[in-house]
């Protein structure tokens, strides 16, 4: 008995193979894990803006208080070590008593222990340090303020970046977490 193939009627395929299935979603995994990444992104971008918007808003607040009182800067009373330290700790106010009134040193250090304490409350960890330049202070000399802070997670920037302009007191002493910096130049 022979049978003739070209006798039975063909039959067409129907719907897709189980191999054409798992390549459509084996591309559709890709797609959908770069779409997750981008939402991450998108969700954390607007909080960092917000951290760099509220840094700059607290370095305009302290060089208006420093030009609301030159003779302190001139006498050296509004230079500030480092306050970052990569911690939470809160921050004590200082006030002038009323015994006692406010001299221009004092409002330098109510200033800054104001500034640092609000730093420290609206910035995550966040410390200042400013400086004049040259090293002694006058009216004609600049100032030097950086804003740090440590922002919560840094997985979207390169952690190996030196584009935030951190002094060598941050940069050499906090490497993990690296924190964020920013630097206003001023002058009175």
């Amino acid at each position: 008995m022979h049978y003739v193939l070209a006798s039975l009627p063909r039959r067409q395929q129907i719907g897709a193979s189980l191999i054409e299935v798992l390549v459509a979603i084996l591309l559709l995994s890709f797609g959908m894990l770069s779409l997750g990444a981008m939402l991450s992104f998108a969700v954390q971008a607007p909080k960092l803006a917000g951290y760099h918007a509220t840094a700059a808003n607290l370095a305009s607040s302290h060089i208006e208080r420093i030009r609301a009182n030159p003779g302190g800067f001139v006498a050296g009373s509004y230079l500030s070590a480092l306050s970052y330290d990569g911690t939470f700790n809160s921050v004590a106010l200082v006030d002038c008593s009323y015994t006692d009134p406010c001299t221009e040193s004092s409002l330098a250090t109510m200033d800054n222990a104001a500034t640092k304490r609000a730093v420290r409350i609206e910035l995550p960890a966040g410390g200042i340090l400013l400086t004049c330049d040259p090293a002694v202070c006058s009216s004609n000399s600049y100032g030097n303020l950086w804003i740090v802070w440590q922002e919560p997670n840094r997985f979207l920037t390169d952690p190996f970046s030196t584009s935030d302009n951190c002094p060598t007191q941050v940069t050499g002493t906090y490497t993990n977490p690296k924190p964020r910096c920013l630097y206003v130049r001023f002058k009175i």
